[in-house]
């Protein structure tokens, strides 16, 4: 397989293991209860009922089974991580850096481009401003007056574009290689299972219900 096969089935084994570990870790799971009504100490014509009460999940016969297919997943990941780091050491670039730098170019590219949205702008905010003045009787007294409000942009426009212009031109190309490297590695690993199958069919073929 390649890197972006081993992507998707490492993706597909942390599913799995999330979804065993969801059923293994509800107590209801995992118990059975058994409770006994000593109804004969209170009417000794009676006799003790027994009600066991069994959880509904279908797994709930074989959780043993399913506690070995958490280990035999985590082992899996554990194999394909190592052949993963392996096919990565072949690749002509370091993909997990320039996935990382990637992302900081276009995060940049977002920042550059909400400043180059801003413009400069003149407007009148209609008794947007307060004083104090004295009356004719010589008391103190508030006033409100409108405020001319010019806004300036204080960055070179045409620099910032070209910062733009660099890094979306940077951050595609690095993608590209990116793709390339996704789709032309190898990957040292054989799937266990098809990556489409269900968690009751992997589980089934990996201990068959007897």
């Amino acid at each position: 397989m390649n890197l972006k096969e081993a992507f998707r089935f490492q993706n597909k084994l942390q599913a799995l293991s999330d979804e065993v570990n969801a059923i293994l870790g509800e107590e209801k799971n995992v118990v059975t209860t058994k409770n006994t009504y000593l109804r004969k100490k209170v009417m000794p014509e009676t006799e003790d009922e027994t009600v066991v009460t069994e959880t509904e999940n279908e797994y709930a016969e074989r959780i043993t089974d399913l506690a070995a297919f958490l280990i035999n997943l985590l082992n899996e990941r554990e194999k394909l991580s190592e052949a993963i780091r392996k096919a990565k050491e072949t690749l002509p670039i370091d993909m997990d850096s320039e996935v990382s730098l990637n992302a900081k170019r276009q995060e940049t590219v977002k920042t550059l481009r909400r400043m180059d949205s801003i413009r400069s702008s003149e407007t009148v905010v209609p008794n947007g401003g307060t004083g104090y003045r004295f009356n004719a009787e010589g008391n103190q007294v508030t006033y409100r007056c409108d405020v001319k409000r010019v806004t300036t942009i204080n960055f070179d426009r045409n620099v910032v574009r070209k910062y733009i212009r660099e890094l979306d031109r940077k951050a595609d190309a690095v993608s590209a290689q990116i793709d390339q490297c996704l789709v032309n590695s190898t990957v040292e690993y054989e799937a266990p299972f098809d990556v489409n199958d269900s968690l009751y069919t992997i589980f089934e073929e990996f201990a068959p219900d007897k």
